[in-house]
């Protein structure tokens, strides 16, 4: 069975989509829409705190995206639970972002840019090379997972991607109308922010959004590499 979404957002960990991309979820949100977000793995090793298990962490960080969700207004959340820093680019992966992209049937897709250099978290590498894959060609062509047509997924042609940490921007979104609305979304993941002042969250967030709208008009931004896929 698929179901019908406009943006599906791909994200390797609990709170990767709010930092990311938060404003601009938000503001298409708000503009009607249909926005669902897949999460790979459930951030159980994103901690200092030896006090905590993996697996209640996994727990904890999951019901913070859930509510993190609700805040920014997206429609549902899909939790793959591949483990924390361990994704691999496997074919069972692949499947899984090919079944994603056929049962929502996107026509943009937003997720982690996989050619940022040096220094950078390998499940968002990966999450990037997979999701590229996938769009291109696993989920347009019906040869590729053929058991995906005998669940009733047809293949689909997905139009634009939006990569987010990209060191080649040319997109952005204006998200001065929805900063707040980013910045309570991104408040709901406690466990992710000990020993951090709200007001420091604040500082650095916005500061980030004025750098990405530079020499634009307007006072805060989020911003991409997009890509228009024409074929």
């Amino acid at each position: 069975m698929t179901v019908s979404a406009d943006i599906l957002v791909i994200g390797p960990h609990p709170d990767d989509a709010e930092i990311s991309a938060g404003g601009s979820i938000a503001f298409w949100c708000r503009n009607g829409k249909q926005v669902v977000l897949a999460v790979c793995t459930s951030g159980e090793r994103g901690t200092a705190d030896r006090s905590i298990t993996p697996e209640h962490l996994a727990m904890v960080r999951e019901q913070e995206q859930r509510d993190a969700a609700a805040v920014l207004g997206i429609h549902e959340v899909i939790f793959l639970r591949y483990p924390d820093q361990g994704l691999e680019d496997t074919p069972a992966f692949r499947q899984d972002i090919v079944r994603l992209i056929r049962t929502y049937r996107p026509t943009t897709i937003v997720t982690c840019d996989p050619y940022r250099r040096y220094l950078y978290h390998r499940d968002h590498r990966i999450t990037g090379q997979v999701v590229c894959d996938a769009v291109f060609p696993y989920a347009r062509d019906h040869l590729a997972y053929p058991d995906l047509l005998e669940e009733g997924l047809e293949p689909h042609k997905v139009r634009e991607l939006l990569f987010w940490s990209s060191e080649d921007i040319n997109y952005r979104i204006d998200i001065t109308a929805t900063f707040a609305i980013k910045l309570a979304a991104l408040r709901c993941h406690q466990s992710q922010l000990a020993g951090l002042e709200s007001d420091n969250l604040e500082t650095w967030v916005r500061r980030h959004a004025e750098e990405m709208a530079a020499g634009e008009p307007y006072a805060l931004a989020e911003a991409f590499h997009r890509i228009e896929i024409i074929r």
